[in-house]
């Protein structure tokens, strides 16, 4: 395949047929299929080619590692530096074909081969910046694609390259033809990404820039409009409210009348803009929600079919003999996903907005627009905060759940949360994980790689409900989560999800995966225990001087007193209280107390031998729970008849330790152990 890459097409052939596009294609395939098969040859094909005296041979070099950049990054990454020499020495090739393949490769591996190639900036940077400068249209366009998607990840490292960045790219678009400006516009908001607040002093050129486009209505000229919408969004993120919040009114003015442009790309790109502007101004935002919001809706109710001739759409170049993209057959999925996103960042969750939710996660037939619906409800939950339970006559419809739970409502900020939302939400993630939904009973030519990736996508988003959920029930939670346990452990990738999780860098994924895996343990009976020990070590990482959030621990301590609770036997209970003891009480996440204290309490009413050597530690522990303003008095209750019975069957030994505690402490305690 690779010596077809050299071939060249003649003039009457039809693109999409000759011989290099073709082999391009191929290589690709293969590459995404049979890495460790396909490296090798490539490698040496491009090693030897690149030193030919044909340009095209040396253009078919660079254009076959780039081609394989994305099937086969895992092993590549091992031999970036070889393959840098390669494309960077290409970029200086004398043949503009050349440069331009060396462009396209460049901008594949910073796609494909992350994190790895950020560590080569100092020898990136400077190339593509004298490639901006090149004679040819077509390099400077691949060259834009490539610095957007090698800067957007860099981070502080982009600083000292920011001012000839930023100047030769507005030089760009203010005397570029349309094309090179829509690609510019891209590398600059790649750019304002990685700089964040260092972008300030361009910020206010570039957005004014950025104001002319968004004005255009004519069709040849709404993909620039549609990018210019989507830099104002970046650049106003980047640099923060305080900057752009008094700007902002006439872009989203613009950005809310483009919608009447019936143009797919601007409409994603502006549900891009309205994500980052609702984040940034946040109650602010409130007065444009009357605009915004159906404009949602109307994205999130596109047919697929209505939109889009597939047979008729433009074909996506992007570059030697490209490998071709589906981007445009995906535009309306890819549409309805940014408008799920857009809704789920407002976090308004009204009971239209549910409806949508709801909708979408049983009805439509693409994995990753439900996935986002899925994953935009969990966190308008996990936004509105731990809700409060109040109790209400509310009649439940839903007959097929507990009918106890239909007395309360669950209030989130402003908007309620009825349970009967909750358990519509509930029923339909069930619906999800059996694998029921629209989107799970679309057939395929073939199970590949992209289905595995989706439904691996899918069932993630789905798994991210249930803490969620479980977070704003409470107690609540329970009969509906045993009604979810057996199609989920039937899932057998949640476990090792959640354990994944428990090592996240975010704070708040660490804390729900490790309620998660308590609430697991608490109801998966023996499907669980073979988890128990890797469950254990996880969580052993939470309770070290490392953890800095004090959330995480208590609701790690909440794992493990659930675990406690049903299956003490299994636990090494010599090794686990210790440590378990020495992480009370309970700092921030109250919600976990009466788990935590009632499974202490339990181990000292069964004088449990374990127990009984940390009775002073659990004592002082104790005496600051019974102080507390945060606590229950349930809480404080139960702690008092632990207390009393210790003191009843250990009187002589308990004298010592109480009168220890501080005069205060020890006051408290007595009053609630008198109370039995």
């Amino acid at each position: 395949m690779c010596p077809l890459l050299t071939e060249t097409a003649s003039e009457d052939e039809d693109s999409d047929l000759a011989a290099d596009r073709s082999a391009a294609e191929v290589i690709d395939t293969m590459a995404i299929n049979l890495p460790r098969h396909v490296l090798a040859p490539v490698l040496e094909f491009a090693s030897v080619s690149f030193h030919h005296n044909n340009p095209k041979y040396r253009e078919a070099a660079v254009t076959s590692l780039g081609v394989i950049s994305e099937g086969c990054c895992e092993h590549l990454k091992d031999k970036l530096e070889d393959c840098l020499k390669i494309v960077l020495e290409a970029l200086k090739d004398q043949e503009q074909m050349v440069r331009g393949a060396a462009s396209f490769a460049l901008g594949q591996f910073a796609e494909h081969l992350q994190p790895e190639i950020l560590s080569h900036y100092e020898s990136v940077l400077p190339c593509i910046l004298n490639a901006l400068e090149d004679p040819s249209d077509e390099v400077k366009e691949k060259s834009y694609y490539a610095l957007a998607a090698f800067c957007e990840d860099m981070g502080e490292d982009i600083l000292p390259y920011l001012d000839p960045l930023i100047c030769r790219l507005v030089m760009s678009l203010q005397s570029s033809p349309r094309n090179l400006q829509e690609t510019c516009m891209s590398a600059i908001g790649s750019v304002a990404a990685a700089a964040e607040q260092a972008f300030t002093p361009y910020a206010e050129k570039v957005l004014e820039m950025m104001k002319g486009f968004m004005v255009l209505t004519n069709d040849e000229d709404l993909c620039a409009r549609a990018r210019a919408t989507e830099v104002v969004g970046i650049v106003a993120m980047a640099v923060g409210r305080g900057r752009v919040e008094a700007i902002l009114p006439p872009f989203i003015e613009a950005a809310i009348s483009g919608f009447g442009l019936d143009y797919s790309e601007l409409r994603e790109y502006t549900h891009g803009f309205f994500s980052n502007v609702a984040e940034i101004l946040g109650d602010s935002f409130t007065q444009y929600l009357p605009h915004v919001v159906p404009l949602v809706f109307s994205s999130c109710n596109l047919d697929d079919g209505s939109a889009v001739d597939i047979d008729d759409a433009d074909s996506v170049d992007n570059g030697f003999g490209g490998v071709s993209s589906d981007d445009d057959v995906n535009d309306e999925p890819r549409v309805r996903n940014i408008s799920v996103r857009t809704g789920g960042n407002t976090s308004y969750a009204c009971y239209t907005v549910l409806n949508i939710y709801i909708k979408t996660m049983t009805e439509d037939d693409d994995k990753e627009v439900v996935a986002q619906a899925c994953m935009s409800v969990a966190d308008i939950v996990k936004d509105c905060g731990f809700a409060a339970i109040e109790p209400c006559k509310l009649h439940c419809p839903v007959t097929s759940w507990p009918q106890n739970i239909g007395l309360c409502c669950i209030v989130v900020k402003k908007y309620p949360f009825c349970v009967s939302d909750m358990l519509r939400l509930a029923e339909v993630t069930l619906i999800l994980l059996r694998q029921e939904s629209s989107c799970q009973q679309v057939e395929s030519d073939g199970e590949d790689d992209g289905d595995i990736d989706h439904d691996e996508v899918l069932m993630d988003a789905v798994s991210d409900l249930l803490p969620a959920f479980a977070k704003v029930m409470g107690s609540y939670f329970d009969p509906i989560f045993a009604k979810l346990f057996d199609p989920l452990m039937k899932f057998a990738k949640i476990m090792p999800l959640v354990l994944k999780e428990l090592a996240s860098s975010d704070a708040t994924n660490r804390r729900n995966a490790a309620f998660c895996v308590g609430e697991i343990c608490k109801n998966g009976g023996a499907a669980a225990l073979k988890y128990y020990g890797e469950i254990l070590r996880s969580l052993h990482n939470l309770f070290s001087n490392s953890e800095s959030d004090d959330a995480v621990r208590d609701n790690a301590a909440g794992a493990i007193a659930r675990m406690i609770m049903v299956q003490p036997q299994s636990i090494p209970l010599n090794q686990v209280l210790p440590v378990f003891i020495k992480a009370l009480p309970l700092k921030e996440d109250h919600e976990e107390s009466m788990p935590v204290y009632s499974c202490v309490c339990s181990l000292l009413l069964s004088s449990h031998p374990q127990i009984l050597p940390l009775v002073p530690d659990v004592i002082h522990v104790f005496a600051q729970v019974v102080v507390s303003p945060d606590e229950s008095d349930e809480v404080k209750t139960n702690i008092g008849k632990a207390v009393s019975h210790l003191i009843s069957v250990y009187g002589q030994q308990m004298q010592p330790i109480l009168s220890a505690l501080p005069p205060a402490h020890a006051n408290a305690l007595a009053a609630f152990a008198s109370k039995r």
